[in-house]
């Protein structure tokens, strides 16, 4: 009986409630019942504009996320006007998008190489963050369905089926089959958006079309600026975590059927340079199409500073006819920028937070020195002191701290030779470069060398090499544990 009845909700949930979240995957992508895309909001927001203006003005002075970044932009105008010339080719398009974090992989990707895509409603973004910091698998397959719209869900349901699925079993000693796992539940969430995916693709489709006797197959690879583009955002975060590999694998399988389907582009955002691995399962006779970004010049960081510091001044002419001048044109100690910046590097984050401190008061030195502090303090608190389990030990964060205070970068084969990593070398150094105290460099496919995961740690370091008393702490620390 309970078989029966199991198979008769299971005939039911496909052919009713499929297809409404199937409808649902596509209204969310193409904003269907979006409240800013109305028709009475958007007249409502016109016969306002003066208020909304005034507000928007009010926001700007309170944060700037956008000051200054049109000189990013431009520096990067290459790999903006590569990704475009890749979306347009007709074979399938894996693309990934590689840089460390603060680096400006979505801004770039979303807001500049796909803005037709996202003003004509055909973007779907899943970001990889929440479901995989989602806790059980209640709470994944939530966040799953948030991220591409999947309703209704029913994920409560799952555990009330596990329950019979146990009761079933003591009695009978045999399983129902009634309750699902988390991958058979990621598998319909990913498999109903492709079938939305593909709707969006076809729906300017005509009858009358030159090419109306093609396959919807063969429309879709002949025309591939119909595809709609799936960002996968934050890939590969916290992929260490247990269950992780389950959620990225059926990520990575689900976005090669949507490549090699030609039902959608699809790009790839990560901060880990590991991403090969992953990927190689669900396309292992693949070519990867990627752009790695780094961080900015120091001409663009510079100008990017300033850019920030004139955002939302006002263009006045005085009296004379003469033009006000710029708050930065006032400063008399943007002077000392190039020295600060040789010191912080071209990380966006830090440069925004630089260009705030000065922007408050602060000299140009001022912000800079205490931007070091802080990341001393931070480097002590998540990598040596910090109590959470961890693949590292503090004698192989502290021997890394000390090898990148004296020199930019380390060769990786000399560091694994080194006495405090003679047992588990590799996964720390893995390890700490998901953690970002490092970032490694590989030549030919290999790691090749060790630098400063962010740029400002590499002074930070210095910093806490010069604390005697921490220094020789470490140090004994790391005796004792040659002598052991």
């Amino acid at each position: 009986m309970i078989p029966l009845l199991a198979a008769l909700v299971a005939g039911i949930t496909v052919a009713v409630f499929d297809p409404l979240r199937t409808l649902a995957i596509k209204a969310h992508i193409t904003r269907a019942f979006h409240v800013e895309d109305n028709f009475i909001w958007r007249w409502l927001k016109t016969q306002g504009e003066d208020l909304i203006d005034k507000v928007k003005s009010l926001r700007a002075h309170g944060g700037t996320d956008e000051a200054g970044m049109q000189v990013v932009w431009d520096d990067r105008r290459d790999q903006i006007e590569q990704i475009q010339a890749w979306l347009m080719e007709s074979v399938d398009t894996f693309i990934i998008v590689q840089g460390p974090r603060g680096s400006g992989k979505k801004e770039l990707v979303v807001d500049h190489a796909l803005k037709q895509k996202r003003e004509a409603h055909k973007l779907l973004i899943v970001d990889c963050k929440p479901i995989q910091e989602a806790r059980g698998d209640t709470a994944t397959i939530n966040a799953a369905a948030g991220q591409v719209g999947y309703r209704p869900v029913f994920s409560w349901f799952n555990s009330i089926s596990g329950l019979i699925d146990l009761a079933a079993q003591g009695t009978t000693g045999v399983k129902t089959g009634f309750s699902e796992t988390l991958e058979n539940q990621l598998v319909k969430i990913w498999n109903n958006t492709a079938s939305a995916l593909k709707s969006i693709a076809l729906e300017d489709r005509k009858k009358d079309d030159k090419d109306s006797s093609l396959s919807d197959d063969e429309y879709l690879e002949a025309h591939p600026e119909r595809r709609p583009v799936v960002v996968v955002d934050n890939f590969l975060h916290k992929g260490s975590d247990p269950g992780a590999e389950l959620v990225y694998d059926k990520l990575a399988e689900w976005a090669a059927r949507l490549s090699s389907g030609n039902i959608a582009h699809v790009i790839f955002l990560t901060n880990d340079v590991s991403y090969r691995k992953s990927l190689s399962k669900a396309l292992p006779d693949r070519v990867f199409r990627q752009i790695s970004l780094g961080d900015c010049s120091p001409e663009v960081a510079k100008r990017y500073v300033i850019n920030h510091l004139d955002f939302d001044a006002e263009d006045k002419e005085i009296t004379d006819g003469s033009k006000k001048l710029t708050p930065s044109q006032k400063r008399k100690d943007l002077s000392e920028l190039d020295n600060v910046i040789s010191l912080l590097g071209g990380r966006l984050t830090d440069l925004e937070f630089l260009a705030r401190r000065i922007k408050a008061g602060e000299t140009p030195n001022k912000a800079v020195k205490e931007m070091i502090d802080q990341g001393a303090s931070e480097v002590i608190k998540m990598y040596i002191n910090s109590n959470e389990s961890r693949k590292w030990t503090n004698q192989q964060a502290w021997s890394l701290i000390k090898g990148l205070a004296k020199n930019e970068a380390l060769r990786y084969n000399e560091v694994l030779l080194a006495d405090a990593f003679g047992s588990g070398g590799e996964e720390a150094l893995a390890a700490l470069e998901q953690a970002e105290l490092i970032s490694i460099q590989t030549q030919n496919g290999r790691p090749h060398s060790i630098k400063a995961g962010r740029p400002i740690y590499a002074p930070a370091f210095k910093q806490l090499t010069d604390d005697h008393v921490l220094s020789a702490k470490m140090e004994l620390s790391l005796l004792g544990q040659s002598i052991g």
